[in-house]
């Protein structure tokens, strides 16, 4: 039996196809929205333009796919970043020195060392925490307090956290609540609709879904907040380019197809390595098994193709299990339409402190999977095989 999440409203592909791509903004009515490489824009006097002056403060092409990704959100505002990194720096630039930050305890390795060793050394402080462990979660506020980061579904060890209720924790304290859904995307998770007040992406992932982009975006119903980040996106200078914007702008087009075959082609692996032998623990929203199961078809419309388990045995099993796969590619990053594989302990989440490593359970038996959209046997049988080579150490 399929697992219930809810019920996706109807819609949402043609928003992706739609939103923003009106061909009468353009002169020539081209369907496909045009890529503005210009740099500068005429002016008819001094501070007289057509909504354009310099490409960083503003472009049309980017333009475009802000008022896509926007509508996606259900949401008023779209800015997007040159990555997914840039995308959080900027939204950690509308702090100051003295205030503090609270984090989920298990986020990307690079959004990690960037509060570690990047926005601490600017006076402000950070406390990582568990996203669900509610209790733990709220004590960890204080009065300086300015905002709530998590990921949901955590990375890499897929925690799902309670939207909602760390909404309403954020609002009684009136701090920002700022959801990174990288993992899901706008099709099968929507934070602004539970509470959150942003919500951040990094677009290389799924929302491009070619592997060929680095990029990222906020969607934000608040006027306020949309004003204070549109000001740092062009104060801060961390924008992408045209073309880039017009690559995730074709990506969305197919972005509901995507994600339902990586949806099914993920749960099919999940419940395959759930029942073999030299798989410890598979660790999927979608199985029963899943701690935050219930939740998961609670808040979600679906669940992607991103997931990890654990192998009995050690390193060099793990080793051996990465160099064996022919059809998933050992790889960093995920999202794309290809398979990828990694061991976050090394790759992605190496410079996550080791004793944080330890207590999370980050470690030599875990292993990341980015499944992709190839034919769902073929990645079976690769994933067979290459247990098969690891299991006979």
């Amino acid at each position: 039996m399929e697992p219930q999440f809810k019920k996706q409203p109807k819609g949402f592909a043609t928003k992706a196809i739609h939103a923003g791509q009106n061909p009468l903004q353009w002169k020539s009515m081209s369907i496909v929205p045009q890529i503005s490489l210009s740099t500068t824009f005429k002016q008819h006097g001094p501070g007289e333009h057509e909504g354009f002056e310099y490409s960083r403060s503003g472009n049309p092409t980017r333009n475009v796919l802000e008022k896509c990704l926007a509508a996606l959100d259900g949401a008023k505002y779209g800015l997007t970043f040159s990555s997914g990194l840039g995308t959080s720096m900027t939204l950690f630039s509308m702090l100051s020195a003295g205030d503090h930050i609270v984090v989920g305890d298990d986020v990307y390795g690079g959004t990690a060392r960037l509060i570690r060793q990047v926005i601490s050394r600017l006076g402000i402080e950070y406390s990582f925490v568990d996203p669900t462990d509610l209790m733990a979660f709220e004590a960890a506020f204080k009065s300086n307090t300015k905002l709530v980061w998590i990921e949901t579904p955590t990375n890499p060890l897929i925690k799902v956290a309670d939207i909602e209720a760390i909404s309403k924790i954020s609002q009684k304290r009136q701090v920002i609540f700022a959801v990174d859904n990288t993992f899901l995307t706008s099709y099968f998770q929507r934070p602004l609709e539970l509470g959150a007040d942003l919500v951040c992406y990094s677009l290389t992932k799924y929302m491009n879904g070619h592997s060929d982009v680095v990029m990222g975006c906020i969607a934000t119903n608040s006027e306020e907040l949309y004003n204070k980040l549109k000001f740092l996106q062009n104060a801060t200078g961390i924008v992408p380019s045209p073309f880039d914007c017009y690559q995730v702008n074709r990506g969305l087009k197919t972005l509901a197809l995507r994600m339902e075959q990586h949806q099914k082609n993920g749960i099919a692996i999940a419940k395959f390595l759930e029942k073999h032998p030299f798989v410890e623990k598979v660790i999927h929203p979608a199985l029963p098994s899943h701690p935050q199961h219930q939740l998961a078809l609670k808040q979600t419309y679906g669940y992607s193709g991103v997931f990890s388990f654990y192998l009995k045995g050690g390193l060099e099993n793990s080793k051996v299990f990465l160099q064996s796969i022919k059809v998933f590619t050992l790889a960093e990053s995920l999202g794309g339409y290809e398979s990828l594989a990694e061991i976050p302990l090394i790759m992605t989440h190496a410079s996550v402190p080791e004793e944080e490593r330890k207590k999370l359970g980050i470690n030599e038996s875990l292993i990341r999977l980015s499944v992709g959209l190839e034919d769902v046997d073929d990645l079976i049988e690769d994933l067979e095989n290459a247990l098969k080579k690891a299991s006979a150490l």
